[in-house]
C-alpha cells in the first residue's frame, strides 16, 4: 500500500509519498519542491495552477485566485471578474489538490488502496476542516484523512532525529503560525501542547510591507487617491506592487538590502494626472525587521503560551525547530530563538517538512475504519491447536527490536517454541514453551517484518497451528499523544428557559482521539414535518459568560423535516454520541428513543454553503461587535487596573477601524480575529477580578430595569425583581455560579416584561430583519422575515412574536446586554 501526504498551504503546497520505508517528494513540472496555491485563467479559457498561475496573478488579479485557504469554511466567494467566474474556496482548493495528485506516478494514483493525509492548521475549526474534506472529494482523491499541521511537522522531524528530549516546532507558513511542543522518548513522540495564530504568516508580512512602505511611497511620488488600498481602479497596481514587495522580502533572506522595483512597462498603470507609475524603493533588513516586529512578538507570545500549557519553561526545551517559508529568514529565526532563550535548529526542510510528515502519518492510519483512526500498536495471535496457545506483542514500534510473549492456559512438559524471520532467515532456535515465555525479535528493515511461529511437542514433532504468521511494523516514528488544540462545547440550558451553559465535548489539551456519550433533553416539542428544529450549537473556547464571546463553529440540527412520524416532546431524551478524531474533526450521532430516530453529523451537521460567513459582508457585524465589546471594556476599566484590558483595547481599536463597506475578506477576517482575541482577554480579566465584575454586571442590570422596564412591570413583578437583586448582591462573594444564575434570572424577567409590549416585539423584529450579519443561514432568515412582515402588515402580533422568537433562536451574533432570546433549545440532563 502507498501513502500520500499533502501540505495544502496558503501560498505554497507540496506532496510526498511513503512506501513504509522511504519518502519521495514529487516535484512540479518545473522541478520545484513546492507548488504555489494559485489559479489563473487566461482570456481563451485555459486554466493554469501553480507557478505559471502565480506569476500571471500578480499582473492580472482579476483573472486569478490566490490565498483562498484563508477563506475555507466560509461562504466568501472567490471572484475572477475578468473571466466572469466565481468559485468557492473549496473549488479552488480542489484545483490545487487535483494538480498535486497529478504529480504522483500512475501506479499510486490508480491504486484504490492509496491513503492520503491532507494537513490543516491546528487553528482550523470544524467548518474549515469539513470544507477541506469537500475539496478532497471534489478533486477525486479517494481515501482521505486530515491531520493537524504541527503533528505532521513533528513526524517529519522525528523521522530524521532519534535523540530524546523536548523540542518546539515553530511552523510559520504563508497564512498561519502553528506551534507544537513535543517530547521524544526512544522514537515515540508525545505532543505536550500546541497553539498558534490563525492570521500570522508570510502573507501578513507582505501586507505590512505594502501598507507601510509601498503605499506611502506611491502616494508621495504620484498623484494617487488616498484610498489607494481599496480603490477598485487600482486593484491591479496593488496586487503587482505587493508581489514586488514579496520578491524583495525573499531577497532579504540572502542579502542585507533589496529594492522593491518595477518598471513602468511592468506595472502598466497611470496616476490621476496620467503619469506612468513605477516602483523603486530601497529597503534593508533593519527596516523590514522593525515592520514585522509586532507580528513576531505575537508569535513569540503564542509560543510562550504553548509552553505554559505544557507546564514547561524554556530551560526544559532542547531546541527550537523552524518550519515554513518565512522561517528561511535568518533574522526571524534569531529573534524568536533569542527572545525564547532556546537554541534554534534548521534540521528539517522548512518547505516540505509538513508534507513529508503527513505521508509518514498516513502509514499509521487504519484506512479500513470509517473514522480513519490509528492502527493499534498492540498485536495478538491466536495460534489455537491442541495447546490453546496465543501470543501478545507490540505490532508497531520505531525500535529495532520487539518482544513476543506466549500465553498458555495450562503447562505442557517438553513442548518447545521457535520463531523464524521470513525476511532474513534468522531463527530464535528452540526454547521451552511455558506461559509468559518471551522471545526478542530483531526488526531488520523499516516497514513490515514477517515472522513464522513453530511449536514442537515433547517428541520433537511439529504441532499444527491455526495461525502461525506474525507481522511487526518498524515505523519511522510513532506519535502517542495528540492533544486537542481547542475546547469544543455544546450550548445547553441548565433547565427549560434557564441560563445558557457550555457542556464540554473535549477540553483543550485532552488526548485525541476521544469518544463519549452525553444525554440531553429537548427544550421544546418538535413535530415531524414541521419547520422547527432542535439546535446543538457548537462553540470553540471556554468563556462561560457570555457564551457568545466564544467562536461559533457550527450547528447540528434535528429538523422536523428529518423524520416522518411522531413528535419529539419537550423533555424527551436526546442521546448524543460523539467522537473527536486525531485531526480535531467532530462526529456526532444523536438518538431519540421516543421516536426511534437516529441523526448523524454527515447529514445534519450545519456546514452547508448557506451556513457559512461571507467575509465580504461582515464589516457591519465587526463594527457592532467592536462597539459592544469596547463598551464592556470601558465599564471594566473604570473599576479595574488590568494590563489585559489595554491589550484588548488595542485589538478593538484596530478592528473598529474597518471601513463600513469593506469587502476585502482578509481585512475583515483579521478584524474579526482581533475582536475574538479582545473577548478572550476580557474573559481572563473577569476571571481574575470576579467580585468587581459581578458588581458591575448587577448594577448594570438594575440600571436597565429602572430606565426601561419598571414602568411596564406589575407591582408583584417589581417586588420580586427587587428581592432577587438583594439575593444576587449577597451571592457576589460566593465562588459558585449562584450569582450568574440570579443575574440571568434578573435579565430574563426584564426581557419577558418587555416581551409583552407590542412595540418591543415590533422594534425587535425590525432590528432582526435588518441584521443579516447576525445570522449564519441567510435563506432561513429571509423566510422568517417574510413571515414576520406578513404578520406585521396584518397586525397579527402573536404571529409576529412567533417569527421573532424563531429568528432569535437561529441568531448567532450577539446583541449585547439585552441578548436573552438567542440560544439552544436543548437542556442538560
Amino acid at each position: 500500500m502507498k501513502y500520500v501526504g499533502i501540505d495544502l498551504g496558503t501560498t505554497n503546497s507540496a506532496i510526498c509519498s511513503f512506501d513504509g520505508e522511504s519518502i519521495r517528494l514529487h516535484k512540479s513540472p518545473e522541478q520545484y519542491d513546492v507548488t504555489p496555491s494559485a489559479i489563473f485563467i487566461d482570456r481563451r479559457g485555459n486554466k493554469y495552477v501553480g507557478s505559471r498561475a502565480y506569476n500571471n496573478a500578480s499582473r492580472n488579479p482579476d483573472s486569478a485566485a490566490t490565498l483562498f485557504k484563508r477563506l475555507m469554511g466560509t461562504s466568501t466567494p472567490v471572484k475572477m471578474p475578468a473571466v466572469d467566474l466565481t468559485l468557492t474556496p473549496e473549488e479552488c482548493s480542489a484545483e490545487v489538490l487535483r494538480t498535486l495528485f497529478g504529480y504522483l506516478p500512475e501506479e499510486i494514483r490508480a491504486d484504490g488502496n492509496t491513503g492520503t493525509v491532507i494537513t490543516v492548521p491546528a487553528a482550523f475549526n470544524q467548518m474549515q476542516k469539513d470544507s477541506t474534506m469537500s475539496a478532497a472529494d471534489m478533486a477525486g482523491l479517494g481515501r482521505v484523512a486530515l491531520m493537524q499541521e504541527p503533528v505532521a511537522a513533528v513526524m517529519s522531524i522525528m523521522r530524521q532525529r532519534k535523540n530524546d528530549g523536548v523540542f518546539i516546532v515553530y511552523d510559520i507558513g504563508g497564512g498561519t503560525l502553528d506551534v507544537a511542543i513535543a517530547e521524544s522518548i526512544s522514537g515515540r513522540v508525545n505532543l505536550l501542547s500546541h497553539g498558534g495564530i490563525a492570521m500570522c504568516g508570510g502573507r501578513d508580512f507582505d501586507r505590512i510591507l505594502f501598507d507601510n512602505v509601498v503605499k506611502p511611497w506611491l502616494l508621495e511620488n504620484f498623484d494617487l487617491p488616498v484610498d489607494l488600498a481599496s480603490d477598485p481602479k487600482y486593484r491591479s497596481l496593488r496586487t503587482i506592487a505587493t508581489w514586488a514587495a514579496e520578491r524583495a522580502k525573499i531577497a532579504l533572506s540572502q542579502n542585507d538590502e533589496a529594492v522593491i522595483s518595477l518598471a513602468e512597462s511592468e506595472l502598466g498603470a497611470r496616476d490621476l494626472a496620467g503619469e506612468e507609475v513605477y516602483l523603486d524603493i530601497p529597503i534593508d533588513r533593519n527596516q523590514y525587521d522593525g515592520l514585522i516586529a509586532s507580528k513576531l512578538d505575537e508569535s513569540i507570545q503564542a509560543t510562550r503560551e504553548s509552553l505554559e500549557k505544557a507546564g514547561l519553561s524554556p530551560h526544559d526545551v532542547e531546541r527550537l525547530v523552524f518550519v515554513g517559508g518565512p522561517a528561511q529568514y535568518k533574522n526571524l529565526r534569531d529573534k524568536v530563538a533569542f527572545e525564547l532563550g532556546i537554541a534554534s535548529s534548521t534540521e528539517a526542510n522548512p518547505m516540505t517538512a509538513v508534507a513529508e510528515g503527513a505521508a509518514v502519518f498516513a502509514e499509521s492510519i487504519d484506512w479500513d475504519s470509517q473514522s480513519r483512526g490509528r492502527k493499534s500498536s498492540r498485536g495478538a495471535l491466536s495460534a489455537g491447536g491442541a495447546l490453546d496457545l496465543s501470543f501478545n506483542y507490540i505490532a508497531r514500534t520505531p525500535e529495532p527490536r520487539a518482544k513476543i510473549v506466549a500465553r498458555l492456559l495450562r503447562a505442557h512438559t517438553g513442548v518447545e517454541l521457535q520463531i523464524d524471520s521470513l525476511d532474513t532467515g534468522w531463527s530464535s532456535g528452540r526454547v521451552a514453551l511455558k506461559d509468559g515465555a518471551s522471545i526478542e525479535l530483531s526488526l531488520t528493515k523499516p516497514g513490515d517484518n514477517v515472522f513464522k511461529v513453530f511449536v514442537f511437542d515433547s517428541n520433537g514433532a511439529p504441532v499444527d497451528l491455526r495461525e502461525d504468521k506474525i507481522v511487526i511494523a518498524r515505523t519511522a516514528v510513532s506519535v502517542d499523544a495528540i492533544p486537542a488544540s481547542h475546547t469544543v462545547s455544546v450550548e445547553v440550558r441548565d433547565k427549560v428557559g434557564g441560563r445558557l451553559l457550555l457542556d464540554y465535548l473535549v477540553r483543550e489539551g485532552e488526548q485525541l482521539p476521544k469518544k463519549g456519550k452525553k444525554t440531553f433533553k429537548a427544550g421544546e416539542s418538535l413535530k415531524a414535518g414541521s419547520a422547527g428544529s432542535l439546535k446543538f450549537k457548537l462553540w470553540e473556547g471556554e468563556i462561560s459568560d457570555s457564551i457568545n464571546d466564544n467562536r461559533f463553529i457550527g450547528m447540528f440540527e434535528i429538523k422536523g423535516t428529518d423524520f416522518d412520524d411522531g413528535v419529539i416532546t419537550a423533555g424527551a431524551e436526546l442521546i448524543c454520541e460523539f467522537e473527536v478524531l486525531d485531526s480535531g474533526n467532530i462526529r456526532l450521532e444523536v438518538s431519540v428513543p421516543s421516536i426511534s430516530g437516529s441523526f448523524q453529523s454527515g447529514h445534519n451537521y450545519y456546514s452547508s454553503q448557506e451556513g457559512k460567513i461571507d467575509y465580504t459582508s461582515q464589516a457591519k457585524n465587526i463594527k457592532e461587535q467592536s462597539a459592544i465589546t469596547l463598551g464592556r471594556l470601558e465599564e471594566m476599566a473604570s473599576e479595574l487596573d488590568d494590563s489585559r484590558l489595554e491589550q484588548a483595547r488595542e485589538k478593538l481599536q484596530k478592528a473598529s477601524g474597518i471601513k463600513p463597506g469593506e469587502t476585502d475578506p482578509e481585512t475583515a477576517k483579521q478584524a474579526m480575529d482581533n475582536v475574538q482575541d479582545a473577548k478572550r482577554l476580557l474573559a481572563l480579566s473577569r476571571k481574575e477580578n470576579l467580585k468587581e465584575i459581578r458588581q458591575l454586571d448587577l448594577d448594570k442590570s438594575v440600571d436597565f430595569f429602572e430606565k426601561n422596564v419598571r414602568q411596564h412591570a406589575g407591582v408583584t413583578e417589581i417586588t420580586s425583581f427587587d428581592n432577587l437583586v438583594k439575593t444576587a448582591q449577597r451571592a457576589i462573594p460566593n465562588p459558585s455560579g449562584d450569582f450568574e444564575s440570579h443575574l440571568d434570572d434578573l435579565r430574563g424577567r426584564s426581557f419577558m416584561i418587555l416581551w409583552r409590549q407590542d412595540w418591543f416585539v415590533i422594534d425587535r423584529f425590525k432590528w432582526l430583519a435588518q441584521g443579516t450579519h447576525l445570522f449564519a443561514d441567510l435563506r432561513e432568515h429571509a423566510q422568517l422575515v417574510a413571515v414576520g412582515a406578513e404578520a406585521l402588515k396584518a397586525n397579527d402580533i402573536d404571529k409576529l412574536r412567533t417569527a421573532v422568537a424563531h429568528l432569535d433562536s437561529i441568531r448567532i451574533g450577539s446583541a449585547g446586554e439585552a441578548d436573552m432570546m438567542a440560544g439552544a433549545n436543548i437542556v442538560r440532563s
